[in-house]
């Protein structure tokens, strides 16, 4: 098995007294597209920024292309950064702030303009070498950036929450081009957000953070789907969440105790210990749609039209503490107030240890 491309190995880190990343181990591959996703304070963008070069880690190791680039200075390794806030150089042409790496690095000008331009391509703005970034709209000079960032061929390309400046509709067309452009390059991304739609259309690596630790890590649909905690299953998308305890384990099958009744469910937890069932708004059967879990009736408090769909929020009436989260479809009638019958099929509950 292949080396990869990025390892980081056993990397906490501290500001002062403070712990923001606690033994963060990862591996990233070549031509992946790994998203770091997390709530604010969770170390996604100060693992970014070690990865950057822009921060030392108190402890542990980043090595890149095999090489340990621990203590190597951004301008020295195979990586470069796209922030934010794009970072242009307001007096210089869009040519000029593209091929701005490369004159660092000695290239002489006739092969950076020639460079640059093949960069501005790649990203859709040919035509915008020698207009200066004020001319330019927020998703392209994203562009832009993103071209100067790729000019160099760095190993490793790092996005700093790229998209958090752009309006919903721009954010999910540069989400589009983003993947196309990782596609047709193939150099490995790796970007930063707290966006979980983001981070489905983007990743084929999805890295769930919470404070400062890896909390799931792998395909976005196994995250999704199956996720391995229940702060994963809560952050990357909704869930509805059962609490329970172990009451029966056999032959494979687990009967949890919950404020709906006893739940059996394929599992491989011993009898006595708490759990937590999560079960995604889409697989919740409303109405007379029947599934083979029943979880009682509960009185709708929302609906919510979303466009294709809407958003069913629903308390249990026997206990009134659990909050369900379902999808309907878009023509369906249900109004707050209503009493409802909610189920569910085994095979679509998630078992976590709680």
């Amino acid at each position: 098995m292949s080396a990869p491309l990025v390892d980081i190995r056993n990397v906490s880190h501290r500001f002062g007294q403070l712990p923001v990343l606690k033994d963060v181990s990862l591996a990233i591959e070549p031509g992946s597209y790994t998203i770091l996703l997390g709530p604010s304070g969770s170390g996604k963008t100060t693992l970014l920024s070690i990865l950057g070069g822009f921060v030392t880690p108190s402890e542990g190791k980043v090595f890149i292309r095999g090489q340990d680039c621990t203590a190597v200075p951004p301008a020295k390794r195979p990586t470069t950064t796209v922030f934010q806030d794009y970072a242009l150089f307001p007096h210089m042409s869009v040519g000029g702030n593209v091929g701005f790496g490369l004159r660092m690095q000695g290239v002489d000008r006739a092969t950076r303009a020639a460079k640059a331009r093949d960069a501005l391509a790649l990203v859709g703005l040919a035509a915008a070498f020698d207009k200066k970034p004020h001319q330019l709209s927020g998703g392209q000079r994203q562009r832009v950036a993103l071209a100067r960032a790729l000019v160099i061929e760095p190993a490793v390309l790092l996005l700093d929450e790229p998209l958090g400046a752009l309006d919903l509709k721009l954010r999910r067309q540069m989400q589009d081009e983003l993947k196309a452009i990782q596609k047709r390059v193939g150099t490995a991304f790796v970007h930063v957000t707290h966006d979980q739609e983001e981070a489905m259309a983007l990743a084929d690596h999805c890295v769930v953070m919470n404070d400062g630790r890896i909390e799931d890590e792998g395909a976005p649909e196994r995250v999704y789907a199956r996720p391995a905690t229940r702060f994963s299953a809560t952050f990357m998308g909704e869930s509805t969440i059962l609490a329970g305890i172990v009451t029966e384990a056999k032959n494979g099958i687990v009967t949890v105790s919950t404020a709906v009744g006893p739940i059996s469910l394929p599992g491989a937890l011993s009898a006595g210990v708490k759990v937590a069932l999560a079960i995604r708004p889409e697989n919740l059967m409303l109405g007379e749609a029947k599934g083979d879990v029943a979880l009682g009736k509960a009185k709708i408090s929302d609906v919510v039209f979303q466009g294709s769909f809407k958003r069913v929020l629903a308390a249990s009436t026997q206990d009134p503490a659990l909050q369900f989260i379902a999808k309907a479809p878009a023509l369906a009638a249900y109004q707050a107030g209503d009493t409802i019958a909610i189920s569910c099929d085994a095979q679509d509950i998630i078992l976590l240890a709680d």
